[in-house]
């Protein structure tokens, strides 16, 4: 059941909130020793909110589609009263004294909060293969990882524990988890959403948005939390397209651009089949398929680790002389950012605004991109390399391989699940800054297939 659907249910009295949390609790319970999804679980504050969305829909207070659905903050969204742990030792009893803004919008909505999800340590890699809360596991392979870093957001959504998950996504930190759990994963537009509140990993590449199970559940989610807040010095006053009236074929006459250099690069067979088959499927609902050559996604990766690496140290300085409280992956990152040189942090940046400059020329000629999330499926927990085309390649810079460039881009993108006999496939759709309607609506129509 989506969102949509569970909002009519409400509405129309078939079900009720408490029922509704009540079976997500069940969910929950039932599957946390296996998935291990969840840090926190707030069952007293669930029924709370899930009582009080009853009792204001019965006197007619409808908040809108998200008042009363039960749902998951990944644990870097700060709550009021609710430990926000960031998946680390160091904040492992941090109670915040204030929400978040999307914490805070969320709770306007009348949306019912279950609990933190779990994730990557400081949301620094893609294994969700934590050293102190432990591995989270993937719902269709409790063996394999969930991808990360909101790794624990995608397996409550895709093991029906919530309607919906909010994530944060600094290199694909969002779509990653969507397409290694088979749900959907929406990264907004750079400042589309307000960033107070939520503890950073980099202070310019991080996006915050949700995963869910279909793309209107996204773009309902989305309606809720974007928007103006002065107190994010980043974010857009843009005016935010309300998803209502979704176009009846939106792909038909849609110029959709294939790259035909790097995103259809080293792919496991598996993915080039499903990748491939969409584009066919596309093409046969009316869209116009254009072959296209993207500017340089591989050296805007370096562009990407460049910034990750000297922000993310910078940010966790005055944390780094408690060494012993850090896990050796995420310290070893830490550790590289600071001897990284600032005329390479400088010069970064200056190759950042150059290549925003050549992709916004792209909107010219294509509507949207349509590029695999990730050339892999699912790899094993505590793999550290993969095969791909007989050559090995680092499983964290492999699963990252087709989302990064898109942060420091700054634009809209979508993962959404592709038909696949075995471990879910993710298909990337990106598109020009603020296009959200646009990336929703198409990526409606691709699940569809």
């Amino acid at each position: 059941m989506t969102i949509e659907q569970a909002a009519a249910k409400l509405r129309s009295r078939e079900v009720s909130s408490v029922e509704l949390t009540r079976e997500s609790l069940r969910a929950i319970h039932a599957q946390q020793s296996r998935l291990n999804a969840f840090v926190t679980i707030t069952e007293e504050l669930a029924l709370s909110q899930a009582a009080r969305a009853d009792e204001e829909l019965a006197r007619g207070i409808d908040r809108g589609p998200l008042q009363g659905i039960p749902y998951a903050l990944k644990d870097v969204y700060s709550t009021r009263g609710i430990r926000t742990t960031c998946g680390s030792k160091i904040f492992a009893d941090y109670i915040p004294d204030h929400d978040s803004a999307v914490y805070e919008k969320l709770t306007a909505a009348g949306a019912v909060l279950m609990g933190k999800a779990g994730m990557q340590e400081f949301a620094y890699g893609i294994t969700c293969n934590n050293p102190h809360f432990g591995a989270i596991r993937n719902p269709h392979d409790p063996e394999c990882i969930p991808g990360g870093s909101s790794g624990g957001s995608g397996v409550a959504v895709a093991a029906d524990m919530v309607f919906f998950a909010m994530g944060s996504d600094t290199g694909g930190s969002i779509r990653i988890p969507a397409a290694f759990c088979g749900c959907v994963g929406l990264k907004p537009t750079s400042g589309r959403v307000s960033r107070y509140g939520v503890l950073p990993l980099d202070f310019s590449l991080d996006h915050m948005g949700p995963l869910t199970r279909s793309p209107h559940d996204a773009a309902l989610v989305l309606n809720a939390i974007a928007g103006f807040d002065p107190r994010d010095d980043t974010s857009s006053k843009q005016p935010v397209e309300r998803v209502s009236d979704l176009p009846s074929s939106p792909l038909h006459g849609l110029r959709i651009g294939v790259p035909q250099n790097f995103y259809t690069e080293r792919l496991q067979p598996e993915v080039d089949a499903a990748f491939r088959a969409a584009l066919t499927k596309a093409e046969g609902a009316g869209a116009h398929l254009i072959p296209i050559q993207v500017p340089d996604p591989g050296e805007i990766n370096i562009i990407s680790r460049v910034i990750l690496m000297a922000e993310a140290s910078a940010l966790l300085e005055p944390y780094l002389h408690r060494r012993g409280d850090f896990g050796a992956d995420v310290l070893a990152l830490f550790d590289q950012g600071r001897l990284l040189a600032a005329t390479d942090y400088i010069n970064a940046q200056r190759l950042r605004r150059l290549y925003q400059r050549e992709w916004a020329k792209l909107w010219d000629t294509v509507d949207c991109l349509f590029t695999p999330t990730s050339p892999i499926v699912a790899p094993r927990i505590g793999e550290t390399h993969v095969e791909i085309d007989s050559s090995v390649e680092d499983v964290r810079l492999a699963s990252t391989r087709f989302g990064r460039a898109i942060n420091v881009l700054g634009l809209p993108a979508i993962s959404v699940p592709l038909p696949a006999p075995g471990l879910p496939i993710g298909l990337q759709v990106v598109s020009k800054p603020f296009a959200e309607t646009l990336v929703t609506s198409v990526s409606r129509a691709v699940v569809s297939f």
